[in-house]
């Protein structure tokens, strides 16, 4: 149970249900009614969510590693490594997880014919070890490039699925689900961020013994708070735009993103806005997650409204 805790087994669950509905509600359903092409078979795609999840697993790992001492001021009842597991053993499963993800990223790339994708999984790994030992406390960085890898775990899926098997004859369709692939993974960078931000007003203590750079210890509570507040009205009017202006057809649509995305996000800026203290904090950082799973399971509606 350590383990699972350590690798946080909700978080993987929740890249491994976004893949999966990537594949089997956005895309599937389709490959009979439009000329869309996927490459994957099951097993395939299997290794994709696979190697995903290895990669995440072991970013989450390092990130524990490197963040024992930050954690021991600001939640010592859930530090794992040096007292429920030794540092020797979550380095060991972060070197297996790594390798297992980078090897298997290998295998796929040349199954699909395009040997350059290796260098994906590289990246991926190589950012979240550098994220966790340099990047996380320099201002805003840190906060960028973790929202930009849990884009990545989307548009890695498009990016297998859709781009080898393009043509001439199906470029138009691949492009086009493409592209919401990319609205999926900007939605996600946009809440992830936010929720980053959030995050690092909840720790605020731990970091600054620690000599981090934080936002909020470089300018502030108070104006991070407003900061994390205009970022979390993008999603919230990106949402609203998106369906006003491609699904205004479709009654559920409208429905599901007005009580699922919508409310949950203007409650959440406005308790954004007004947010003093770290029970704050965590509230607001338990409703962006909850709002990125919503926003996710929207993902169902596409073959129930449009095929």
């Amino acid at each position: 149970m350590h383990i699972l805790n350590l690798i946080r087994w909700k978080n993987l669950l929740m890249i491994a249900l976004v893949q999966l509905l990537m594949k089997y509600a956005l895309f599937e359903p389709f490959l009979e009614s439009t000329n869309l092409t996927m490459t994957l078979n099951g097993f395939g795609f299997g290794l994709l969510v696979v190697s995903t999840l290895c990669l995440a697993a072991a970013g989450n790992i390092i990130n524990d590693i490197y963040d024992v001492e930050t954690d021991l001021v600001n939640r010592p009842e859930k530090v794992i490594i040096g007292s429920k597991l030794s540092e020797k053993t979550a380095n060991t499963l972060f070197i297996i997880l790594n390798v297992i993800g980078v090897l298997i990223g290998f295998y796929l790339s040349n199954l699909v014919g395009r040997s350059g994708f290796f260098a994906i999984f590289v990246i991926i790994s190589a950012l979240l070890y550098i994220y966790a030992s340099y990047l996380k406390p320099i201002l805003l960085v840190g906060n960028i490039t973790i929202s930009a890898l849990v884009a990545m775990s989307i548009v890695i899926v498009g990016v297998f699925e859709l781009i080898p098997v393009i043509t001439a004859e199906n470029q138009a369709t691949q492009f086009t689900f493409f592209k919401i692939v990319l609205d999926y993974a900007l939605f996600a960078f946009l809440i992830t961020l936010a929720r980053e931000i959030i995050k690092d007003l909840e720790d605020v203590d731990g970091d600054y013994k620690t000599g981090m750079n934080t936002l909020p210890i470089a300018i502030g509570r108070a104006r991070s708070t407003k900061v994390a507040f205009a970022i979390t009205l993008i999603p919230l009017f990106g949402s609203i735009y998106y369906v006003t202006t491609y699904l205004f057809k479709y009654e559920l649509f409208i429905g599901y993103f007005l009580m699922f995305i919508s409310a949950p996000l203007i409650y959440t800026t406005f308790k954004t806005f007004n947010a003093k203290s770290k029970k704050d904090y965590s509230h607001i950082s338990n409703m962006l997650k909850l709002v990125m799973l919503f926003g996710m399971l929207s993902l169902l509606l596409y073959p129930i409204v449009l095929k």
